[in-house]
Order: structure tokens, then sequence, then C-alpha cells
């Protein structure tokens, strides 16, 4: 039997849940993101089920797992599934949802936390919600009024927080105010894993990171918030990063090149390479 969804709205642009359809989406009407030069454009599940939107689920590394939708919903992230002998994560959860993806992902386990990086992200974490039999909805404190879709479910929180035996949430902020982390110690064969969502972003290259307030738009952190948030990660062990998008990963070494990545930003907004341009 199919679920019965109540009705909300989706934005085209992010892919982020609204309880209402207001004149235009206040995450992408914000420097960080854009509204479409069409307008704005909403739509809902039911509405996107009949276009032949799905959601694809694949295992990255030993219980970890990516899911994406194909057509891509929104900015086209990749949600994170981690799982742990006491409950799992998604982390970033996509902007759709329906009851096939949500069997498979129960079928791996009970999801304990929903938890978006930054606001981008939010995706329809509510309804996600509702499919996985009302797993919580964590949201960063300082990013709380972004919230769009406001439930009981969601439950705020700040510094950090280990969610689950082996899995801390972090707030090294940057990107937004609340930009988190989720630090799993158990990942990458024991060395540590990451999920960055954009706080800091693994590159094209696989061998660099980006620190910005905007991609979309090009604007970068400055060099002296870059190297607060890579040092505030630096309290972790870790050797593999990912980022939000399928291609962003940082396979090995991920720490130090970090740390080199933050003194290359720092260097490069400074001017210590001005001679070079």
């Amino acid at each position: 039997m199919g679920h019965a969804a109540e009705q909300f709205w989706i934005c085209r642009t992010c892919a982020v849940e609204h309880a209402d359809r207001v004149d235009v989406c206040a995450i992408c009407d914000d420097e960080r993101q854009y509204v479409p030069a069409g307008g704005q454009e909403w739509t809902t599940l039911d509405q996107m089920t009949d276009e032949g939107f799905r959601a694809e689920l694949v295992e990255l590394e030993p219980d970890l797992w990516g899911i994406t939708t194909s057509p891509d919903v929104g900015i086209g992230q990749q949600a994170k599934l981690v799982r742990t002998p006491d409950g799992n994560l998604l982390w970033d959860p996509v902007g759709f949802v329906d009851d096939d993806i949500a069997r498979r992902v129960r079928a791996l386990g009970e999801v304990r936390a929903i938890v978006a990086s930054h606001p981008h992200m939010f995706g329809v974490q509510v309804e996600w919600s509702r499919r996985l039999g009302g797993a919580a909805v964590l949201v960063a404190e300082a990013d709380q009024r972004w919230v769009a879709r406001p439930d009981a479910i969601i439950e705020t929180w700040a510094d950090d927080v280990e969610i689950l035996p082996g899995v801390t949430l972090t707030q090294p902020g940057g990107h937004f105010p609340g930009s988190a982390v989720a630090h799993w110690a158990a990942g990458a064969e024991g060395k540590g894993v990451l999920l960055a969502g954009d706080t800091v972003a693994p590159n094209p290259d696989r061998r660099s990171f980006s620190f910005m307030r905007s991609f979309p738009n090009r604007l970068p952190l400055s060099g002296a918030v870059a190297q607060r948030v890579t040092t505030h990660l630096e309290a972790f062990a870790f050797d593999r990063v990912y980022g939000n998008f399928g291609r962003n990963l940082i396979a090995a070494d991920a720490q130090a090149i970090m740390r080199w990545s933050a003194d290359r930003h720092a260097d490069w907004v400074s001017g210590v390479h001005d001679d070079l341009t």
C-alpha cells in the first residue's frame, strides 16, 4: 500500500521542502544560491513520481551507501547512509523519497537520525522521517531559521554530538554558521571518514579542497576561516572525505590534503601569489 503524504511543496532549484508555496524560496534567494532566470518553480512528490523520478542506492564502502535521484533533483546531491551496530545515520537527505527507496533504506537497519550538513541539503528531510518511521531530524541551531517546513520531529543541536557510538556531528561553520560535518570513526577501514557536505569540498582533481561561501556564485571564504575550519576538523582522526556529490571524494591522506589546501587558499586570498596574476 502506498504512503499517503501530506501536501507540501518542493523548490525545483534546491529541492528543499516547504510547508507553503511562497513567492520565492528564501534559500535560493540568498547570495550563496540563486533563483533561476525564469523565476521560482515548485513541484511535489506526486508530480516528480509522475515525471519518472526515482531514487538509487549504491554501496560506497562497507557500511556506507550513497543515495541519488534519477534525474537529478535540485542541485543533485548524494545522500549518505552510515550503518552502525546501534542504528543508522541518513546524511544530507535528497529532495525526493518514495516507498521503494524507503523500503530499501529500512532494510539496511533502523535510521536513528536524519541530519543535513547545511540548509542547501535539507531536501525533504521531514518526509524522509515520515517514510522511515519517525527518525529524528536534527538541524543546526545556528541555521534553524532556514527551515521552511517546520515539524515537531525537528530537534536543534550545537557544538559536538555523538549521534551514534563512533559517529559524531560537529559544527566548524564556514559555508553557513551552522555548517556541519559527520565523523565516522569506523570508516575507511578504521582510519576514519568525514562526511563534509559543502563545509570543505573535495575538488574534481581529487587532491585538494575548496572553502567557499558560495559555490555557484564563486564567493570564497577568507583565509582565516579556511584555517579555522581545518583546525577544527583536525581534532578528529580521518583519512577519507566524502563531499555531497558522488564525484567529490578524497580517498586517502585527506587530513594532510586539507591542511595543505587551507594553507594554499589562505595564500591566494591574501595576495601571496598576486605576482602570478
